[in-house]
């Protein structure tokens, strides 16, 4: 009796009992398949975020100083109205009282370019360094304003691109490899190096991140020559980037658990790289896009990179607080929730047990 009984329940549980849809779930087959959707809503999401952030830049809100005397003299008005008209009143031009006072206010990257009275004409004075897109759009934008309304115009730029980045985007380059080795890394020590504990974790992040920030920086600067950076300050915004990367992704890691690289990849490839303002400046990109872009990891690494490569004497807070403020935040999230930790060394035995 007991035999027979023990007979049924295997029959009832043989794959042939099983409905279809138990057999699924049960396979290996639900899982690939949820990649399979994954992975083609990804691919739809990450070419419609480039596309929408880089395919069409548009002026939005542009400053410029306007440079005048205390007897109110200034540009003609006829040619900013010109070129209020040309950028769709995007130009929000900033009165200052001098020359001197207006390049201090682009070196502190306030604005984007300064307009002054020349003569009979004007002088459109942009900052290729600021940002390339926005300062072809100024300087296209200035000469057929000035032809149209018979005012002779000088374009000059004050802070040019080094000649090893006449595009501007070696920057974006760098930064985003610094970000993208940063969550691959931990994705590696997850995957290969799973019997590290939580603050081994740690320190092997930190340290790929100061090799690998290290590596970046000498095959672009001495190797490449492409950019002629400040070292040390370089190395430090990359390790930074890196490591902050890294964290993240352990981060999601013990709160997703093996579906981490989603979350990861959503804030930092699909949102946090074309709102970064490296590919296209802030000024150029949606205005919703450039401004959360500040406030994530990979635009924080632009701007602080940027500065430092272009702006040296006029570095800002802002960008380090935010590299170290998400640091911060997923170390604190990793090691409260380490006992989620997908890996780790099971604990000495004591001579009891």
């Amino acid at each position: 009796m007991v035999r027979s009984s023990v007979t049924r329940m295997a029959d009832d549980d043989s794959p042939r009992a099983r409905s279809p849809w138990a057999r699924f779930k049960r396979g290996p087959y639900l899982p690939a398949s949820v990649i399979v959707l994954i992975i083609s809503a990804g691919a739809g999401l990450f070419a419609g975020s480039y596309t929408f952030a880089f395919a069409n830049p548009t002026p939005r809100r542009i400053p410029v100083a306007f440079v005048s005397t205390d007897q109110g003299a200034g540009p003609p008005r006829r040619f900013v109205a010109g070129m209020e008209k040309a950028l769709d009143a995007s130009l929000r031009p900033r009165r200052e009282p001098s020359y001197g006072r207006a390049r201090w206010a682009v070196e502190e990257q306030q604005v984007f370019g300064i307009l002054r009275t020349r003569g009979r004409g004007v002088e459109l004075g942009l900052s290729s360094a600021a940002g390339a897109g926005v300062a072809q759009v100024l300087a296209s934008a200035g000469t057929k304003v000035g032809r149209a309304v018979g005012v002779p115009v000088a374009v000059r730029d004050l802070k040019p691109l080094q000649p090893g980045d006449p595009r501007g985007l070696a920057v974006f380059y760098i930064s985003l490899a610094a970000v993208i080795m940063g969550f691959l890394g931990a994705v590696q020590l997850s995957v290969n190096a799973a019997a590290l504990n939580p603050a081994e974790r740690i320190a092997f992040t930190a340290a790929y991140a100061m090799l690998g920030a290290f590596v970046i920086a000498a095959i672009v600067d001495w190797g490449l020559g492409a950019l002629d950076l400040p070292f040390a300050g370089s190395w430090a915004i990359l390790a930074l980037t890196m490591f902050t990367s890294g964290m993240v992704f352990s981060m999601f890691n013990v709160l997703f658990g093996r579906w981490a690289l989603i979350p990861t990849w959503g804030l930092m490839v699909l949102l946090g790289n074309p709102s970064s303002g490296g590919a296209v400046s802030w000024p150029l990109l949606p205005s919703l896009l450039g401004t959360v872009g500040r406030w994530l990891p990979p635009g924080a690494s632009v701007n602080a990179q940027h500065t430092a490569v272009y702006f040296g004497e006029h570095q800002h807070a802002f960008p380090f607080l935010v590299l170290a403020g998400w640091s911060l935040v997923s170390v604190v999230v990793f090691w409260t929730w380490r006992h989620r930790h997908p890996g780790g060394r099971p604990g000495r035995a004591t001579p009891a047990s």
